[in-house]
């Protein structure tokens, strides 16, 4: 927002003394975050179906794959908490920068005889929708970490359970 500039578009009704006025504030390494987060596990994604599709005896045989995949998938959960809250701190900051307060900031504005008013306001309805859909998916990795979590050694029996030897082993009918 510090590279937008408001220009009067005819300084003449103005009395000739509109000064130029800058937003404040850069919020782009929040978006990008979040955007740079999001297309990395786009393209985390895309290999997980091609191993899970076309290599499933590979991620079954060996213990360390799943092991991978189960803290991968904590630290997208999380990062997916970090990006998603920081996006949300900036766009509120945003909503903030660009609110309608601002024309009371201009100086060529507080100039007695002078009325500036507030046109239009931009929609932020798609931004308000990229924070849910962030919302979304630190609870669809979370809800995900405990089926890869079922897929490591540490959740399968390995006899030392409570449990073990007081069921027979299942026969095949």
């Amino acid at each position: 927002l510090n590279e937008v500039k408001f220009t009067s578009p005819d300084p003449t009704q103005c009395g000739g003394t509109w000064t130029d006025f800058y937003l404040v504030g850069n919020f782009s390494t929040a978006a990008q975050f979040f955007v740079t987060w999001a297309v990395l596990i786009f393209l985390y994604c895309s290999a997980a179906l091609v191993l899970y599709l076309g290599y499933m005896h590979l991620y079954q045989n060996i213990s360390s794959i799943p092991m991978l995949d189960y803290v991968f998938t904590l630290c997208a959960t999380f990062l997916w908490l970090v990006c998603t809250a920081a996006w949300a701190k900036a766009l509120a900051d945003i909503k903030v920068s660009t609110g309608p307060h601002i024309v009371g900031e201009m100086s060529t504005c507080k100039l007695s005889g002078s009325s500036c008013v507030f046109v239009s306001v931009s929609s932020m309805r798609s931004l308000n929708v990229s924070v849910v859909f962030g919302l979304v998916n630190i609870f669809l990795w979370g809800g995900n970490a405990w089926f890869v979590h079922k897929e490591t050694s540490l959740h399968k029996s390995n006899g030392n359970s409570p449990n073990s030897g007081l069921y027979p082993p299942a026969s095949g009918i």
